[in-house]
C-alpha cells in the first residue's frame, strides 16, 4: 500500500478515505478511518484524470476537521475540467510529476505544481544498462 509505504518513510499517521466508485468517473467519499481533526493531511495516489476523487476526499477531511489537504499524485493526466475542480476545491495543492505533458492550464494554475522525473529516469536507464538495482532507487 502506497499511502502506508510513505506514512512509515515520513514518519507520519495514517488515515484512509475510503470511497465507492459506482461508475468511471464518479466516486463517492464513504467514510474516513482514522482521525484527521486538526492534523495536515497528505493525499498520495497513482493517477488524477477528472479530479473528481482527490477534490472529493479533500472536501472531506476538511469537513472532518483537517487543517489543510495537498495531494501528491504520480501521473497527472487532468483532462476536461479537472484544473478549475482543482482550483475550486479545498486542496492547497496538487504536485504532479512530468511523466505527462503538462498542458497550459496546469502551467498556469495556482495550486498545481509539476515536478521533473527526468532524473530519477535517467538513473534508472542507466542502472538498468549496467545490470544493477532499479528497485534501490525507491528505498
Amino acid at each position: 500500500m502506497r499511502a502506508r509505504a510513505v506514512a512509515n518513510r515520513i514518519d507520519a499517521d495514517l488515515a484512509i478515505v475510503d470511497k465507492r466508485r459506482e461508475r468511471a468517473g464518479v466516486s463517492e467519499v464513504m467514510n474516513i478511518i482514522g482521525d484527521v481533526q486538526g492534523r495536515r493531511c497528505v493525499l498520495v495516489d497513482d493517477i488524477i484524470d477528472s479530479a473528481g476523487t482527490v477534490c472529493n476526499a479533500a472536501n472531506a477531511l476538511r469537513e472532518a476537521g483537517a487543517t489543510s489537504v495537498v495531494a501528491y499524485v504520480t501521473h497527472g493526466v487532468l483532462s476536461g475540467s479537472a484544473v478549475a475542480r482543482v482550483a475550486a476545491s479545498s486542496l492547497e495543492s496538487l504536485v504532479i510529476t512530468d511523466s505527462i505533458q503538462a498542458t497550459q492550464p496546469v502551467e498556469l494554475a495556482q495550486n498545481i505544481r509539476v515536478l521533473s522525473i527526468a532524473n530519477l529516469i535517467a538513473e534508472a536507464m542507466k542502472r538498468i544498462s549496467e545490470e544493477t538495482s532499479v528497485s534501490s532507487l525507491f528505498n
